[in-house]
């Protein structure tokens, strides 16, 4: 084969590959696809900080909810419990616990409680205190799990759009030209296709993030209902040895 001919190919071969790379393909695509790249690179990138933040909060939720409950388990009362977790304000546990021991202390001494009637609407007030707080604190453990949840069914629908869109772009271009070659319609495609990888990048790790912090969510949930129904426990078994 003759050298100029070799060297032609390969300079064509590297040009191609210069002009499809991911750099080149935003710069000349449409205005449209362009937007739609924009949109899916900014949802990739919030993704990944989400995913990010979410793994390493609830990483130390478990870490101080394991403590806590070998802790519950160890003390002698709940009152010696909120003395030693008195002060621990970013632990869910413990500001759980502790809305309990306000509403308790806060009964203590009145010298109503040995009536059992008002044992027990004591015992229902802690409770019903407990479950507003650990809702609370659900509610922010949850936030921007809709976010993940919505741009992993929706990205692949906007790289969709933006091929949509490519294509369309290629079939004008082939009429205007008036030539099938290959040459002017590969950029387009390779656009077009680029939008929907782009959409699949950002969809997956949101869908595989979402399914996995739903479920370790709705189990440290548990973990707050099991405090919940344990404190309960406690307080009626206290509160029947206080009257």
């Amino acid at each position: 084969m003759d050298d100029s001919l070799v060297q032609g190919l390969v300079t064509g071969s590297l040009a191609a590959t210069d002009t499809l790379s991911p750099f080149a393909l935003f710069l000349q695509a449409d205005l449209v696809v362009k937007a739609v790249m924009l949109v899916l690179l900014v949802a990739s990138v919030m993704s990944w900080a989400i995913i990010f933040d979410k793994w390493r909060r609830m990483r130390r939720l478990n870490r101080d909810a394991g403590r806590f409950e070998e802790l519950f388990w160890s003390v002698a009362s709940l009152e010696d419990l909120h003395t030693q977790t008195n002060h621990q304000d970013r632990d869910p546990m413990s500001c759980v616990f502790g809305e309990a021991m306000l509403e308790l202390q806060g009964s203590f001494g009145s010298g109503t409680l040995r009536d059992a009637a008002a044992r027990d609407a004591l015992q229902a007030r802690v409770e019903r205190v407990m479950t507003v707080e650990a809702g609370r604190w659900m509610d922010r453990i949850e936030r921007h799990m809709m976010f993940l949840a919505s741009v992993g069914s929706v990205s692949p629908f906007i790289g969709l759009f933006g091929t949509v869109w490519g294509i369309m772009n290629s079939f004008a271009a082939i009429a205007a030209s008036k030539q099938t070659n290959l040459a002017v319609v590969a950029p387009g495609i390779a656009e077009a296709l680029f939008a929907t990888a782009l959409g699949l990048v950002a969809a997956i790790p949101a869908v595989v993030a979402y399914n996995k912090f739903s479920n370790d969510i709705a189990r440290y949930g548990a973990r707050l209902d099991g405090l919940v129904a344990d404190v309960v426990t406690v307080t009626s078994r206290e509160l029947s040895e206080a009257g």
